[in-house]
């Protein structure tokens, strides 16, 4: 009885192994997710610096702007090197949008702007020289 009865267990293992590798499919990728969302999004490097990072900074009213006004909720997208230098910058908010070229040493740079009233470029070199455009 003993011996029947392991003789149709091990039927029983092999057909449900049979079953298992005839319905095994091959792995395939999920399909994307159609939107990434969040607050904030932070890509980092084998050593866990953020090297680029896209994040909403709200409105701060304790902090004035050239122009006088607070500061404004402003949406900034950072390309950082590997010093921890943000070389590229953009940025927006209702009232302004710019973007920022840094160079490595983080006296030469070109700032692209443009608010409600006009746009301007603004070039520095490493003396410290600057060119001003504006319409």
């Amino acid at each position: 009885m003993t011996q029947r009865f392991l003789i149709v267990l091990t039927f029983v293992n092999l057909a449900l192994l049979l079953f298992l590798v005839v319905r095994a499919r091959p792995a395939q990728a999920q399909s994307p997710t159609p939107v990434l969302r969040g607050r904030a999004l932070e890509i980092v490097d084998d050593q866990g610096k953020v090297r680029a990072s896209i994040q909403i900074q709200p409105q701060d009213k304790n902090v004035k702007m050239p122009n006088g006004k607070t500061y404004p909720e402003t949406v900034i997208l950072r390309l950082i090197d590997r010093n921890g230098q943000p070389s590229v910058k953009l940025a927006t908010s209702e009232q302004e949008a710019g973007l920022a070229l840094v160079g490595g040493d983080d006296v030469t740079y070109i700032v692209l702007k443009a608010d409600l009233q006009s746009g301007s470029l603004k070039l520095t070199n490493k003396d410290g020289r600057q060119q001003f455009i504006q319409p």
